[in-house]
Parts: structure tokens; sequence; C-alpha cells
């Protein structure tokens, strides 16, 4: 592994500062993580003012306390080419590209970008680590970041992996994510205590829900407030016909029989909100 060196790395701090349209989203952000509660919020959260500082399409988290020496993680995403088959690899224990990741972060305790193109080298502010284009292929994850927060004597410490990642990999890039990583620590800090249906999954593998998107969790919240798909579609204005196809979708990853069933099971999980 190369490292860059240059005379202006000790004060390249004030090339990282943030422009305006940045800081503004970075305050929203925060404020919006103040008042997150549940599974569906964070979910939300990611895919608001977070996403344009860090743009990607796939999250899995981290968590672990200090009664248990080991992290139990559950993944986010927007993305059809990543589900439970590539979850499985990328975290798979001996061998795993995200595993693997995580275990270097531990090492390095800054973002580390995993790319196909850019050799390995490291910084004062990030590292990158090049990996086999096959590789990568194979995970769907296209290119990553990864990055923490604690350590093994910290009460939660909590890992992040950013798949998919459209934001550039480069010293601006890292220095949002580590701005970005203590409120988001402390947003799953926060659901995981809430004891609310969180990225701190205890369930089986039969009986975890597949991610839902945004669109989705929307029509839930008015298949719970018992509208019809005529309805719902007037509501979010789009057709009755693209409502149906949300609700097979809905009804597929929940694993469930009907819309009834779905808005339950939905609500018990901390998915939705009852509507008053």
């Amino acid at each position: 592994m190369s490292t860059i060196t240059g005379t202006d790395q000790a004060n390249d701090q004030w090339g990282l500062a943030l422009n305006e349209e940045q800081r503004s989203l970075f305050m929203e952000v925060i404020e919006e993580s103040l008042r997150l509660q549940h599974r569906s919020h964070f979910f939300n959260w990611l895919q608001r003012g977070f996403q344009c500082l860090m743009a990607h399409e796939v999250v899995i988290v981290g968590v672990r306390g200090t009664e248990r020496p080991t992290y139990d993680y559950e993944y986010l995403t927007s993305s059809r080419y990543f589900g439970d088959t590539q979850f499985d690899q990328v975290l798979h224990e001996a061998d795993g590209l995200v595993s693997q990741a995580f275990e270097q972060w531990s090492k390095l305790s800054m973002p580390v970008f995993y790319h196909t193109d850019i050799p390995s080298q490291q910084n004062s502010h990030f590292a990158i680590e090049q990996i086999e284009a096959g590789r990568m292929s194979a995970s769907e994850l296209k290119r990553f970041v990864v990055h923490g927060f604690g350590n093994e004597h910290s009460r939660i410490a909590t890992l992040v992996m950013f798949g998919r990642l459209s934001s550039p990999v480069n010293a601006q890039t890292a220095h949002l994510l580590e701005l970005l990583m203590p409120h988001l620590h402390c947003a799953i800090e926060k659901v995981t205590a809430n004891k609310c249906p969180s990225v701190l999954s205890t369930t089986t593998r039969n009986s975890r829900v597949k991610p839902l998107s945004r669109r989705e969790l929307e029509v839930l919240e008015w298949l719970q407030a018992g509208k019809t798909n005529w309805e719902i579609g007037s509501i979010m204005e789009i057709s009755p016909l693209t409502i149906k196809n949300h609700v097979q979708n809905i009804l597929r990853k929940m694993d469930v029989e009907n819309r009834s069933q779905a808005a339950s099971k939905a609500l018990k999980l901390g998915l939705i909100t009852r509507k008053q």
C-alpha cells in the first residue's frame, strides 16, 4: 500500500470545508436525526438530505453492545440488485468482502473506500483498497465506503457501509462521512435503545422483512388507513395500476396474503405509524 504525501497535506483541512449548500444540508440532517423513532424514520432519513451528502443505494449497519462480543447486521436498500443473497455473501465470516472491509476499518479507524480502478493508498483522512473487478461485481456493491464509531470499550459501537456509492472517492467525501458518523451512530443508538424494530435485528432469516422502498412504505401507511388503490393513487398522484403493483410487491416482501395482514405486520414491526 502506498502513502500519499504532500507539502500542503497538513493544511488541507481548509480545502475540505463544506460549501454553503452542504452546510445547510448537514444542519438539516442533524435536526431530522433528533426526531427519529422507528426503522421507517431511519430509512427515510437516509433517503433525504443524507442522500444528497452521501449518495448511495445500499446501507449495511452493524451494531454491537457491551453484552455481546459480535456485531448484529442489517441492510437497507433502494436497489433491486442487492438482496438477501448478496447480503449473506458480503458478510460471510471467512471471505465476505464487507466483513473484511470492517476488519480493515478496525485497524485504521478512518473511512476506507473500496474501488476496482484506484490503486490502494492511504493518507491522513482516508484509505482506498483496490478490489478485483469480478469480486466487486459479484457483490453488487459497485464501489463502497466503510466507517464506524466506538470500540470494544464503548457501550454501543456501530459500523456502517454505504454501497453502490455515487459520491466521489476523495478526501471531501471522507470528510463528510467523518462529520456525519457521530450523528448516524446516535440515530442508530436511539432506535436501538427505544427497542423499536430497527437496524439491530434479532429475528431469524425467515421472519425478516425484505426492505421496502420509500414509495412502498407510503402506500403501506395509506393501506393501514383503509384507502383503496384508487384513493391512494389520487393522494399520491400516480395511477391505480401502479398502486396495485406496489401492493403486490409489499405482499411478496412481507410474506403476507392480503392488505390487512400487511398493514398489521408493518405496524407491529414499527415500519409505519398509525394514521389518525
